[in-house]
């Protein structure tokens, strides 16, 4: 497939103008002062912009020197109407940005370096290559992060069942040459090139990935190494939710730089519960290496130490051939909605904790009883046991069949096996039922929820969750249950839900109903 450089450009510079106020045009030109590609506001002359850029060639003309010494060769010029920020892509070929007259040339650098590398893209594209031409907004980005340094994640689904759909964005950091454009290339494109150029300051690409059913949007930040672009890098690493590090398997210098490249996402970030992945790539080159597997294995658990809220993983690739790229990528994501589930159930919790106590400041005390049938794996029991965590807890009995535990806030909880059932006091009963792979239920459960209803006081709630999986027929295991004719002589508030393989988020869900569900009853008691 061909690329039409012409529309890549189009599309380019117009997206950088829609975004960027400041900006009156954008001319990618040559050094005899040919126009390759530009783009202005309806308000700009464009042939007054081509004569202030022949008039300053002596300074394009530093700056193409300082390009051939692989310094990033750039410089502003003020007139009285404009301010001009002019950017080498190689010896030959400058891009030159237009400002306003009041604009800031700082605020407007980070943007400009982006488009910089995406119109070197363009010039060099070869036939097939995929370029993205959408444009970042750093402020925007920047923003993700509020006063407190809480991260706004950008999640559309906190859940790890399958069917989610998560979007976050990282940033892949690492010495120069050591691959991490290449990495980046072989994965989206399935494609590598021999021909090394460096990230002139930030790329930016967007792929999605398929996780364990879950739909993974990646937006990929790749960041150049280069210590002239140090200080757009805290703008380019702002909102950023996880990242590579990558280091050449060859060069130990690179490897040593890990540690670097880590305190500089410290610095920058300030984050210490942030999932990182060390990549040592380049492992085609064998019989080059001078970095071993298991000295990366330990890079990684060293800085585990350092920071024990951190999430590190350690792999090795080669872009060359592919092999592992897939697999580091998988990893991040992995991390990456790991921790999303941990902050996740932080939430929930905090939110039952809530709920607990504004019932027990109504009425001093909470009586919740739990039937499972295996003693030992009662998730909700877990879940009560890890909210209340910070009151004092005195367990009163603690055998297989019956468990109580009085807390000094006033909430008593109890969990039952199937034989053994005491919930007059309770104020809401939780059952879970294991019906995974089962067309129908057990006898004995229909007798424990009619033994539920007859039991438990008026105005109480009894949640029965039953544990189900694709094989289960939940319609039939619903009209097995049927028990209408004993709630019609009770005045208990009773549900089925099902409970699937991300139980324990499914069960926090429910104990917010059941504590809505009090809450509400004690509301409409007190109405009427």
């Amino acid at each position: 497939m061909s690329i039409n450089k012409k529309r890549l450009f189009n599309e380019l510079l117009t997206n950088f103008l829609l975004i960027n106020e400041d900006v009156e045009a954008l001319i990618v030109s040559d050094r005899e002062g040919f126009i390759i590609a530009g783009q202005k506001k309806a308000s700009t002359d464009m042939e007054l912009v081509s004569v202030l850029t022949a008039l300053i060639n002596p300074l394009l003309e530093r700056m193409r020197e300082e390009f051939a010494f692989k310094k990033f060769g750039s410089a502003s010029f003020d007139t009285e109407k404009n301010r001009l920020l002019f950017i080498s892509i190689d010896e030959n070929i400058t891009l030159s940005v237009v400002l306003d007259v009041l604009a800031s040339v700082d605020n407007i650098s980070p943007y400009a370096y982006f488009l910089a590398e995406k119109t070197a893209q363009i010039i060099f594209a070869n036939e097939g290559d995929l370029i993205q031409v959408n444009i970042p907004n750093f402020e925007t980005e920047s923003t993700t992060s509020d006063s407190t340094g809480r991260i706004k994640e950008q999640i559309y689904q906190l859940r790890l069942d399958s069917g989610g759909i998560y979007k976050f964005k990282f940033i892949i950091i690492g010495d120069s040459s050591v691959g991490k454009t290449s990495i980046i290339r072989r994965f989206v494109e399935n494609k590598f090139s021999l021909d090394y150029r460096a990230t002139l300051g930030l790329n930016v690409l967007a792929h999605s990935i398929k996780f364990y059913g879950n739909e993974v949007s990646l937006s990929l930040w790749d960041v150049g190494a280069q210590d002239y672009f140090k200080r757009f890098r805290k703008t380019y690493y702002m909102g950023a939710q996880a990242a590579f590090i990558v280091f050449d398997v060859c060069k130990r210098d690179s490897f040593v730089n890990v540690k670097v490249w880590y305190k500089e996402l410290e610095d920058f970030l300030d984050k210490k519960n942030f999932p990182i992945v060390i990549v040592g790539n380049k492992i085609d080159l064998a019989d080059q290496r001078s970095v071993t597997y298991q000295e990366g294995i330990e890079l990684g658990e060293e800085l585990k130490k350092e920071n024990i809220e951190g999430h590190f993983s350690y792999i090795e690739t080669s872009a060359l051939t592919g092999e592992n790229v897939e697999d580091a990528f998988s990893l991040i994501a992995y991390h990456y909605i790991m921790k999303s589930k941990e902050r996740e159930e932080q939430k929930l919790k905090e939110s039952l904790m809530d709920q607990i106590n504004s019932l027990l400041n109504k009425r001093g005390k909470l009586t919740l009883s739990f039937i499972t049938e295996n003693p030992y794996w009662s998730p909700g029991l877990q879940i009560l046991n890890d909210v209340n965590i910070l009151c004092e807890c005195e367990k009163l009995i603690g055998d297989k069949d019956k468990r109580l535990y009085k807390y000094s806030n006033g909430l008593i909880i109890k969990n039952f096996s199937l034989d053994n059932i005491d919930i007059k006091d309770s104020d809401g009963v939780f059952v879970i039922f294991e019906a995974r792979g089962k067309k129908h239920i057990e006898p004995k459960w229909k007798e424990v929820v009619i033994n539920i209803i007859q039991n438990l006081g008026e105005n109480k709630v009894a949640l029965i969750g039953i544990r189900v999986s694709g094989q289960s027929d939940w319609s039939n295991i619903i009209e097995e249950f049927n028990v209408n004719e004993y709630l019609e002589k009770s005045m208990i508030s009773l549900l089925f839900f099902r409970i699937g393989f991300e139980y324990r988020l499914e069960i926090y869900d429910q104990l917010e109903v059941m504590f809505s569900t009090i809450i509400n009853l004690k509301n409409f008691l007190k109405y009427f």
